[in-house]
């Protein structure tokens, strides 16, 4: 099992980091899947127990000038990795204006990601910082609990407002309220609501859109037999939704969410060369 990338172009690597320090600021912990094409980034909280999930994948051409792996074995070829983000966010910090940052899987006491970073010196010899990020090598056997989260069979799927229009709001909400309810409708509304026993309070979003989402076969989920105007709600802990919101680093070109009425609220948030799904699953 082996693994060497290095990044040269200085945007990429800014790029890079600022993905990560996303990701570090919604999963404590998370897992790194390598394959040939792609790198993904996995929290798999079993959803149904209350946790949160996430899907991040890159395509390592985009960001990498040079990337090798050697999986588990031929046929399984990918490595899957546990790690702490914030450490790698943390290393990646040292080197905004390096030269190059070389990231390596080595195992001197125990498997670690070596990140070394080559900073610009007045000399002729460069500075090499390095940084031996701690992780744990997920066995074959258990890949099977990182699988791809199935997209839900959603009631109303719906472009979300300017992020930053978004954060501010629900910002204001979270100190009146632990919990937020969003509903939105297929006619491009969306509503943003508190209901406490002293407060309720309503934000309301129009002319958002609706994604044209079709299946395979080229007829819609359930969404297509709903009346445009009723709408689709779920309750959601304000932390995780505003955790999300503030973690933005990256800009996307296109944001939208999926809500399954009573059940989860699904957001995909896409960028040229990444895209994120994290998953919240409703209060009962």
């Amino acid at each position: 099992m082996r693994f060497r990338a290095k990044i040269v172009d200085l945007a990429c690597l800014n790029h890079f980091s600022r993905v990560i320090n996303t990701i570090a600021k919604l999963a404590k912990t998370c897992t790194l899947r390598l394959t040939v094409s792609k790198l993904y980034f996995i929290l798999s909280d079993k959803v149904a127990n209350g946790g949160v999930g996430m899907w991040c994948e890159l395509c390592q051409g985009n960001f990498f000038d040079e990337f090798q792996m050697e999986g588990v074995a031929a046929e399984h070829n990918e490595i899957y990795l546990e790690l702490v983000p914030e450490n790698l966010s943390r290393a990646l910090k040292t080197a905004q204006s390096a030269k190059a940052v070389k990231i390596k899987l080595t195992n001197k006491h125990c498997p670690c990601l070596r990140v070394a970073v080559e900073l610009p010196s007045l000399s002729s010899s460069s500075r090499i910082v390095t940084h031996d990020i701690p992780v744990g090598v997920i066995p074959r056997r258990l890949w099977n609990d990182f699988r791809e989260p199935s997209v839900p069979d959603f009631d109303v799927s719906i472009y979300l407002p300017v992020l930053k229009t978004m954060k501010s709001v629900v910002e204001r909400m979270k100190n009146l309220s632990n919990s937020i309810v969003i509903e939105a409708n297929l006619s491009g509304e969306m509503n943003l609501k508190i209901e406490t026993d002293l407060v309720s309070v309503t934000t309301h979003f129009k002319d958002l859109g609706n994604p044209p989402w079709a299946s395979e076969d080229g007829h819609q989920s359930s969404a297509q037999d709903r009346d445009l105007e009723s709408m689709a709600e779920a309750r959601i802990d304000i932390k995780k939704l505003q955790q999300l919101l503030a973690g933005q680093q990256v800009n996307p070109t296109k944001a939208l969410c999926n809500i399954v009425s009573k059940r989860i609220v699904h957001f995909i948030l896409l960028h040229e060369d990444v895209s994120l799904q994290y998953f919240i699953p409703a209060l009962a």
